[in-house]
């Protein structure tokens, strides 16, 4: 039909009200809206189990970390977001995961609620020191729990509305699985503005988790006369700041979970390499590779920690290589970088190289060895009395300082002992990132702690961290000999200080020694 032939509407029609773009959204949805069916939906069904479910093994351990996080901060009410769902594209949204403080702080894992909030309220005055061995804050999660089937969120609401998410909980299931009172998630802007003032209960906010609360908390000391906008940038990050440094030392089950993950990382790399065959006859061979490491994620826990890195041959000199989308050639080696995340949320963290056919060529194995090199003598440094963290890199870097002065890269005139040095370190060329990292909910854990609490704090017990030195030399790298160009290699362990002072593996079950890697890859790959 030409646009000279588009009928008009009839008179007796009324105009239609233009809809906004928000409101085209729900163009698609059909959902009856008369009383009858609502009627009806909300009949007929059976009872909801009446017992609660008991209380996680992580609640108690949170209770002790929220007891701490309190006792920085005396009378002042702090404000945890989860954090909302974000939108992938148009309607859909990623899967969602909590915030690591919140989760860390309120014991939930998986993808507990979104928009839910901690609250840590004070149980003293403003100015007051609290009683000696009581708390110095109640906690209160508030979130919105699960309608009544004869709601028309029961059936109409994709965000929150129990036929479109599942069952979600009531409030006195939350508060037995988790030994915190809960409240509804509408009474939070009352519970914000309780007592504030210029000289009443004063707030902090985790910023980052949800801009929607972090409004709200902003808008109730502006009426207050608090501290607000810019001008509370250091209030609030004080909190965070406060928040990832509880993290630095992991207790006992959180030692456990991360245990788990690893775990299930080992199986995630045996199921990775038994698809090896199936990747080297295919085009995007990399993905076969990440997507063998990917189901087993998802089946053995929450899913990734962190995108995959499968790096085969050159790919492997790109640090942060994710677009997986190379082929996997015979002879080459596949540098995997690679973690599963629990249903607690906690990561491993595991970089293994592995040689396609199930064996190193020589210059491979010249190059893997002098990167396990440096890998255990950054260990044994952990191992020592008065080590800070910062040493660990240091250990690393003697190593691959002398062993690529031994093979002739370094300019020449160039000791191990200059490059080393402030004004060398010609060696980073071929290292150019660091050698460890806290691990824990994050992959790369207490990222806001103070350098003096982390790189370079003293090894203590409970810590958890990487030790991941690589060499990498580039295809189009002139400087190295043509055999070693495109070959990338990095080894990656997850290692906790024991209440003894002594390093353990928590990865020492998958295999890092050339012969070991050589007997798995193969192994499997056979099967």
């Amino acid at each position: 039909m030409t646009q000279s032939q588009t009928p008009s509407p009839s008179s007796s029609e009324a105009p239609k009200e233009a809809q906004s773009l928000a409101q085209r959204g729900n163009n698609r949805s059909r959902q009856p809206t008369n009383q009858a069916f609502r009627d009806f939906i909300g009949s007929g069904w059976g009872p909801r189990p009446d017992a609660p479910p008991a209380l996680s093994e992580a609640a108690p351990w949170a209770a002790k970390r929220r007891e701490s996080l309190g006792a920085r901060f005396p009378g002042e009410r702090l404000v945890l977001p989860a954090g909302p769902l974000k939108t992938r594209n148009n309607d859909c949204d990623y899967r969602f995961r909590p915030h690591s403080a919140f989760s860390h702080l309120a014991g939930t894992g998986t993808d507990f609620e979104p928009d839910a909030v901690l609250v840590l309220e004070p149980l003293t005055p403003p100015g007051l020191p609290a009683a000696a061995g009581r708390p110095t804050h109640e906690a209160v999660l508030y979130f919105r729990p699960r309608a009544p089937r004869s709601s028309e969120e029961f059936y109409a609401d994709p965000r929150y509305g129990e036929l479109w998410v599942g069952v979600r909980p009531s409030i006195e299931e939350v508060e037995a699985a988790t030994g915190l009172r809960a409240a509804h998630i509408d009474t939070l802007p009352d519970a914000l503005a309780k007592d504030a003032g210029a000289q009443g209960v004063q707030l902090r906010v985790i910023t980052e988790a949800d801009a929607a609360v972090t409004a709200q908390v902003d808008q109730v000391r502006r009426s207050a006369g608090q501290v607000h906008g810019q001008d509370a940038r250091s209030v609030d990050d004080a909190l965070a700041e406060a928040a990832s440094e509880l993290r630095l030392i992991k207790d006992p089950w959180e030692i456990d979970q991360l245990q788990a993950a690893v775990d299930a990382t080992k199986a995630g790399f045996d199921d990775l390499i038994r698809s090896i065959p199936r990747a080297k006859g295919h085009w995007r061979g990399e993905r076969v590779l990440e997507g063998a490491f990917g189901a087993r994620a998802r089946e053995e826990g929450n899913g990734l920690g962190y995108d995959t890195i499968a790096a085969a041959g050159n790919h492997a000199n790109t640090l942060h290589w994710i677009g997986n989308d190379g082929p996997v050639r015979p002879g080459e080696l596949v540098l995997v970088d690679a973690g599963v995340e629990v249903d607690s949320l906690y990561t491993a963290d595991v970089t293994r190289t592995i040689p396609v056919d199930g064996r190193f060529t020589a210059p491979q194995r010249r190059v893997y060895e002098a990167v396990l090199e440096a890998a255990d003598a950054a260990f044994v440094r952990a191992g020592r009395s008065g080590v800070r963290f910062r040493d660990l890199h240091s250990a690393a870097m003697e190593v691959l300082a002398r062993r690529l002065h031994e093979w002739g890269l370094l300019p020449e005139g160039v000791s191990a002992e200059d490059s080393l040095s402030p004004q060398g370190q010609y060696h980073r060329r071929w290292m150019v990132h660091g050698t460890s990292h806290h691990l824990g909910l994050d992959v790369h854990d207490c990222a806001q702690a103070r350098r003096e609490m982390s790189m370079d704090a003293l090894l203590v017990p409970g810590m958890v961290f990487t030790i991941e030195p690589g060499l990498y030399f580039r295809e189009d790298d002139l400087l190295v000999p043509a055999e070693l160009r495109g070959m990338g290699v990095r080894i990656e362990d997850d290692v906790v200080i024991r209440p003894d002072g002594r390093p353990e593996y928590l990865t020492a079950a998958i295999p890092r020694r050339p012969d070991d890697v050589e007997a798995w890859v193969s192994g499997l790959i056979a099967d």
